[in-house]
């Protein structure tokens, strides 16, 4: 939820209004944003409420995204003052498995990746990545004929950078998020992911 000022975010009529959204959108589950707006509160739909709530308060208030992930261990991780918020669904349960998969929301809380892995990343996002590497390649006055190879070399780099598998994990520098998977049971793996940021 979105508010204009913090203020009115820590105010108790704002704080009261998002914990009942999120405890009707626990015991519901929507699927999406515009479902969960639907939905029945006190008699009232949630955006209706959230219309009284802007004439109440007279500030702007939006209900701006909702995220779920469904997963066999999904984990959640706040960061900055409840301004940054991740998710991470991983494909297997397990005691142990509980710190992976908070280790991981940290992960995409801190490195911001936009995928899980290189072949989840869009096309249009790679045809972006591979013009830009051979705009760099040209300006750096590298003959037209390698400029291809170039951008495939830092279309690497950007997989490396851009995708959560293949990123260094932030706690160990000596692996990437896939290795260190590996390491703890082969068939472990990231189903999804997701991450929100206020102002976004």
């Amino acid at each position: 939820m979105n508010s204009e000022t913090d203020f009115v975010a820590k105010s108790a009529d704002f704080v009261n209004y998002a914990k009942a959204v999120i405890d009707l959108a626990v015991d519901k589950k929507p699927a999406s944003l515009d479902e969960l707006k639907a939905m029945n509160l006190n008699g009232r739909t949630v955006e209706e409420n959230l219309m009284d709530l802007v004439g109440k308060i007279g500030e702007k208030l939006e209900l701006s995204a909702y995220e779920t992930v469904q997963a066999a261990m999904v984990s959640g991780y706040n960061h900055l003052g409840n301004k940054l918020a991740t998710l991470v669904g991983l494909s297997k349960t397990g005691t142990r498995l509980e710190e992976v998969a908070h280790d991981l929301a940290m992960q995409v809380a801190a490195m911001n990746p936009i995928a899980i892995d290189k072949d989840d990343v869009s096309p249009a996002v790679i045809e972006k990545e591979i013009e830009i590497g051979k705009e760099q390649a040209r300006n750096e006055g590298k003959p037209e004929a390698m400029l291809e190879k170039i951008a495939l070399g830092k279309l690497n780099k950007f997989y490396q950078e851009s995708t959560l598998l293949n990123q260094v994990f932030v706690k160990d520098h000596n692996v990437t998020i896939r290795q260190h998977l590996q390491n703890i049971d082969k068939e472990l793996t990231v189903k999804a992911f997701r991450r929100q940021k206020l102002g976004d």
